[in-house]
Order: C-alpha cells, then sequence, then structure tokens
C-alpha cells in the first residue's frame, strides 16, 4: 500500500478521544513490535500475523477459524483513515491506496471483537467498534469518491491461497516504491505466485445486499470472501458464526 496526497476530505471537527486501556490485566496481549512489520506492505504483515496468532496459541484455534483478513479500498483507490502511525497530522488521517487488516471475531459471546492493525497508533489490538469509530469515522462526512469497501477473507482461505512476487509495488521503469521485506516472496498453497489486486480490487457491485445467513456464510468457502460496506462491517462480525 502507499499513502497518497491528501487534499480531502478536511480534518475532522471533533477531536479524538483516547485509547481504552487494556483490561485483561493477567495476559496482556502483545505489544506490535512482537509482529513482524514492513511499512507499505500491509497485506504481506498481515499473513505473517495471522500465522503469528495460530503460532502462539492468540487466535482460538491452531487454524485460525476465528480470524478474518480485511481489504479496505475502493474503485478510486483513495481511502482515508485515521489514527494512522504514517501520518504526519495530529489526527493521524492518511489517504491509502488500500489497507489490511486482521479482525478476530471472539468465540465468546460476551466478548468484543478485536481489530489488528500494526499501522494504527489506537490500542492494539483494539475493539472493533472502538475501531471504526476512531479509524473509520463514519460519522464524519465524506466525498463519494471516498466511500471505502471491506473485503472479508476467512484466515484460514487466505493464508492457503493469498501470493505476492511484489510487483505492484514498482514503478513503471521496475523501481521499488517501497522496500521490500527481506524474507522470500509469498507462494501460495497451489503455486500461484502473485494474486493481491484480486484481494484489493473492490466495487460496489461486490457488495452484499443484506446480512442473511446464507450470504455470510459465503465468507467461509470463498476464496476471496465477501465485500460489506462501512456501514455493514459491524453488524457482519455481530452476526458471523464460525
Amino acid at each position: 500500500m502507499t499513502s497518497l496526497n491528501l487534499e480531502r476530505p478536511s480534518s475532522p471537527s471533533s477531536s479524538i478521544n483516547p485509547p481504552q486501556e487494556v483490561t485483561e490485566k493477567k495476559n496482556p496481549p502483545p505489544e506490535a513490535s512482537h509482529f513482524q512489520h514492513t511499512p507499505n506492505y500491509c497485506e504481506e504483515n498481515v499473513y505473517l500475523l495471522c500465522k503469528k496468532l495460530c503460532e502462539d496459541s492468540l487466535a482460538a484455534d491452531s487454524d485460525g477459524s476465528d480470524l478474518f483478513v480485511v481489504f479496505i479500498s475502493n474503485e478510486k483507490k483513495q481511502i482515508p483513515l485515521w489514527n494512522q502511525k504514517a501520518s504526519q497530522r495530529a489526527d493521524g488521517v492518511i489517504l491509502w491506496d488500500y489497507h489490511v487488516i486482521c479482525i478476530q471475531k471472539r468465540k465468546d459471546e460476551n466478548s468484543s471483537s478485536m481489530v489488528w492493525d500494526l499501522d494504527s497508533s489506537l490500542q492494539f489490538p483494539c475493539p472493533l467498534a472502538t475501531y471504526i469509530a476512531e479509524t473509520i469515522r463514519p460519522s464524519f462526512k465524506l466525498f463519494s469518491d471516498f466511500q471505502r469497501f471491506f473485503r472479508i477473507v476467512h484466515a484460514p482461505l487466505f493464508l492457503q491461497y493469498f501470493a505476492s512476487d511484489r510487483r505492484h509495488m514498482k514503478d513503471p521503469a521496475g523501481n521499488w516504491v517501497s522496500e521490500p521485506p527481506s524474507y522470500e516472496a509469498i507462494v501460495a498453497k497451489d503455486g500461484t505466485v502473485h494474486n493481491v489486486n484480486e484481494y484489493m480490487d473492490l466495487s460496489s457491485a461486490e457488495l452484499l445486499k443484506n446480512l442473511e445467513a446464507d450470504e455470510l456464510s459465503a465468507v467461509f468457502t470463498q476464496k476471496l470472501g465477501v465485500v460489506v460496506s462501512e456501514s455493514q462491517l459491524e453488524d457482519f462480525f455481530s452476526k458471523i458464526s464460525h
């Protein structure tokens, strides 16, 4: 992912609420520094984060069945997100071409879904409702060009099918837009070497029409998951079961 010049929208008038304190004092989650992070390679960062959550028993199941990878973008490839570490603004807003996060759907019905965003300055991980309010900011009126869509992919499918040889991070002359990670490129289990564009190409035509059980269940069978709007995001995770 790469940041774009942010000409619109203007900064919100409301102030940012302080991050919530971690309430799990006995077994606090790991710091963001516990995970591999390469600037501008959020899709690979989340791939490795999901694997580590499984390996370190931070996911409910070793196959990551409680984890979902979420690509955020739109047709224009310009999405504003707040509280991002890469921002040079006081409100933390930045205009990405796309961004990728992990959302963990807790099996305990009394527990909040949690967002793992290595590029966020909010609490890590962050309750989904807080993340939506402080990073997505649906109450902030945006121009239609900045409308955000969310491709939700079940982590076990993502870990099986995702591949990137990083070609999307080179300019027309073949130079790196951002220095790549030092580890080997990610190859899918079926031998595919690059399909990032399939995940980050989002459009309104793909949006779920409703959040009925049959549409929700598709996230567990479709390689590219399902696409929801920002108004459907929290509702999706409140209704999904695994």
